[in-house]
């Protein structure tokens, strides 16, 4: 039985189950696959392209308010990508970030900085394990379920606030959403932080190899020992923690609670990004380095476009365009595979 167990759950970053042998593999360097070289060629021709029309693109300071503007897209991206690969989905991800940003601008008009702070995270992390019980209990799809709740959180993010900005005084907030530390602005060195823990998790641990496990074969994983329940609900009560962290970055950047800030669309970017990113939609596969690949296609498409004067409504157009040609590709690579899409492996439980 360990030898199965082992065999069954040898997976490699972004791939199935390999069942070479028994013994206990030594974990290889994550492979640079065509979809990330792709994004790489992506990104040089559009900063190329930008970078001709307005030579400002390159200036350092527009680089780094790139950076700082992917910074919430990227922390949503990567819980995000963790779900899709065991074959979930978190569609109210960006509303979640709206519901922490919110009350943590309540919880710092009549607390502390760290109280604040810490409302956020726990209204986060309580909307994520919300989310993993109606689809692990309820035994609802993830799309249906997250789309339902993305409705939901926006709602009593209306009421807690009763559609006002809720503004933020503090010194320490402020300060951590336009300080630096490193000669980088914190939700910058936040999300790299973010990044390094996720890509390490996912490439080199036990974790990772049953959560892609989980994505490849739902049954071979249960059967191989791997308790599908529990990582259901720990990945989504993850996700929602990581969109508290985003929702206080957001308070901190923007000085107030917005609940008509626009976070709720992060819910759509996050999934576009990772899917341009390689990511599959029937699960076990794909990579952090492709999903940050893919967070900065959309950077730099943004900033672009608000650099070429366009105006902000074709980038929404941009965005759906890219959402539908990613998932077209996917469906492509399926399709020549052999492999059935779909996101129900974390329901089937």
């Amino acid at each position: 039985m360990t030898a199965l167990k082992s065999a069954s759950l040898d997976v490699q970053a972004g791939g199935v189950a390999s069942t070479r042998s028994a013994a206990p593999a030594r974990r290889r360097m994550p492979r640079v696959d065509p979809q990330s070289i792709s994004l790489l060629a992506a990104i040089a021709l559009l900063v190329a392209f930008v970078g001709a029309q307005e030579p400002d693109f390159f200036r350092p300071s527009n680089l780094v308010a790139i950076g700082v503007a992917v910074s919430l897209l990227g922390l949503t991206a990567l819980p995000q990508t963790a779900l899709v690969i065991a074959g979930g989905l978190d569609i109210s991800i960006g509303a979640i970030v709206g519901l922490a940003s919110v009350a943590c601008a309540k919880a710092a008009s009549s607390g502390s900085a760290l109280t604040a702070i810490l409302v956020a995270l726990s209204v986060g992390a309580a909307a994520g394990f919300l989310n993993a019980a109606i689809i692990r209990w309820g035994r609802v799809n993830p799309i249906i379920a997250t789309l339902a709740t993305y409705s939901a959180f926006q709602g009593v993010t209306f009421i807690v606030s009763n559609g006002n900005a809720v503004g933020v005084d503090s010194s320490f907030l402020l300060k951590l959403g336009s300080g630096k530390a490193l000669g980088l602005p914190y939700p910058l060195l936040v999300l790299i932080v973010a990044t390094i823990a996720f890509l390490v998790v996912l490439s080199y641990t036990d974790v990772g190899r049953r959560i892609y496990a989980i994505g490849g074969n739902v049954n071979a994983a249960r059967l191989a020992g791997v308790r599908v329940s529990r990582y259901t609900l720990g990945l989504y009560a993850l996700s929602g923690l990581i969109a508290g962290v985003a929702g206080v970055l957001l308070t901190a950047r923007t000085g107030a609670g917005l609940p008509d800030s626009g976070a709720a669309d992060l819910g759509l970017s996050s999934i576009t990004a990772v899917l341009l990113g390689g990511c599959a939609l029937s699960g076990g596969k794909g990579t952090i380095t492709g999903t940050i690949l893919g967070v900065i296609l959309l950077g730099v498409l943004d900033n672009g476009l608000v650099l070429l004067d366009v105006e902000a409504y074709y980038q929404l157009v941009a965005k759906g365009a890219l959402l539908v040609l990613a998932v077209m590709i996917q469906e492509w690579r399926n399709a020549r595979a052999g492999r059935p899409g779909g996101l129900s492996k974390l329901v089937r439980q």
